[in-house]
């Protein structure tokens, strides 16, 4: 299949992805950790799994992803924002250890559970080879694949790992139901002796060959573009919502929706076991991607909290000064590359243990730049859509998860809904 079909009728965009996270620290506290969440949650649940075994006890689901990987198959849902006629799928290795080989990979439509649906599958192949090695650092595309997919398809990705303690290249906050079984199971309609979690293991993305006209928008962000506080399974974090809006404006042209979030992502600097700086990771997570004219920024809130955590060094305080540039640094780089980019200013963080007098002025010199420095293409108040009318340096009550950072569902859609989505229009 060649890679665009008749220029004037088809073109492949991004419809669903996720950002690769760096390792774990190997022992708890080796690095910042994040401030909006409990220090150990990002280690928990690391038991290695060997033999696609946890203990003696299954995982459940929400548990953190893996730290090792042995003869098993991890089987991950994904859904598909923007239909096609054909599909490939990336796998990375950006922070592996070392290379890894996958023995067999295959994508179907997800039935519920760890099943699929029966004469659904389809073998991916790479280069033309069932097997493939990810080289250190490396993102590889599978050979196209004939397959019609609408909008709000949940598909399912299989993938054999044959050798022993393999470290995986995550994404951790997955929210959606992944398992691990034993052995080569990548063509089983149903999973035998597995074990569920909720991370995505060397996914990457997904590709369609849609029609003339569609784009992909990408949102760079933190832990809210993430889904952290929504509930899981639901699919309900904002870009998953502004996906399905603009899903429903037939007015519209296709426009997939690709969630580039990391929790505990910054702008600056780089947080082990969080994430790669936004600025670093720009061009893999952004620019990468095919069919993109859009991305949304979405981060800031962490360069600035993480500098009012207790104990933390000086040398990962920023100003407010320091995350406006960072920002002016990915404007830069969008407009280079011919991208539109869209500012979200930083949501209400007071109730926490980072909220101080210096930390609000420094989130409210941010977004001052941000909606009166006419420097973003668009932007997208979200502190006005969340905030408390009465108490605006906090969440309004009915939009916190309960940290009062993370907006819940209904807090979501409140982000979701306040995009313009005329924004989305032109593509050419």
């Amino acid at each position: 299949m060649p890679e665009r079909s008749d220029k004037h009728t088809e073109n492949w965009i991004a419809t669903w992805g996720t950002a690769q996270q760096l390792a774990r620290p190997a022992e708890p506290g080796g690095g910042p950790q994040l401030p909006d969440e409990p220090s150990g949650e990002a280690a928990a649940d690391e038991a290695a799994i060997d033999d696609a075994t946890v203990d003696e006890a299954p995982a459940e689901e929400g548990s953190a992803a893996p730290v090792k990987v042995g003869a098993a198959t991890v089987r991950m849902v994904a859904r598909v924002t923007a239909g096609g006629t054909a599909l490939r799928v990336a796998l990375s290795n950006s922070f592996g250890h070392a290379p890894v080989r996958i023995a067999a990979a295959r994508i179907a439509r997800y039935d519920g559970g760890a099943a699929i649906r029966a004469d659904s599958t389809r073998r991916l192949t790479f280069g033309g080879r069932e097997e493939v090695v990810l080289p250190t650092g490396a993102q590889l595309h599978s050979d196209p694949v004939a397959y019609d997919v609408p909008a709000g398809t949940d598909l399912a990705v299989s993938l054999h790992v044959p050798d022993q303690d393999v470290t995986p290249t995550t994404h951790d906050l997955g929210l959606r139901p992944a398992w691990l079984a034993p052995g080569d199971q990548t063509d089983a309609r149903d999973l035998r002796d597995a074990t569920g979690f909720a991370s995505y293991l060397w996914l990457a993305g997904i590709d369609v060959l849609a029609p003339s006209g569609a784009a992909t928008v990408v949102v760079l962000g933190d832990s809210l573009a993430d889904g952290a506080g929504t509930t899981p399974g639901a699919d309900r974090p904002w870009p998953s919502v502004l996906a399905r809006r603009l899903a429903a404006r037939p007015d519209l042209p296709p426009r997939a929706v690709v969630n580039a979030g990391i929790a505990g992502n910054r702008v600056l600097r780089e947080t082990d076991g969080l994430g790669a700086s936004a600025l670093a990771r720009f061009d893999r997570d952004v620019l990468a991607r095919p069919g993109v004219r859009w991305v949304v920024l979405a981060e800031g809130g962490n360069d600035i909290g993480f500098g009012f955590i207790p104990g933390m060094p000086e040398s990962e305080r920023a100003t407010a000064q320091d995350v406006i540039a960072g920002h002016r640094m990915l404007i830069d780089r969008a407009h280079l590359h011919g991208l539109s980019i869209i500012g979200c200013t930083v949501t209400p963080f007071g109730g926490t243990f980072v909220y101080t007098e210096e930390s609000e002025r420094m989130r409210q010199e941010v977004n001052d730049w941000i909606r009166g420095g006419g420097e973003f293409d668009a932007i997208v108040d979200t502190d006005a859509a969340l905030r408390a009318p009465s108490t605006p340096t906090h969440l309004h009550p009915d939009y916190d998860s309960g940290d009062h950072i993370h907006p819940n569902d209904t807090g979501n859609e409140a982000i979701a809904e306040a995009f313009d989505l005329e924004v989305f229009r032109g593509a050419e």
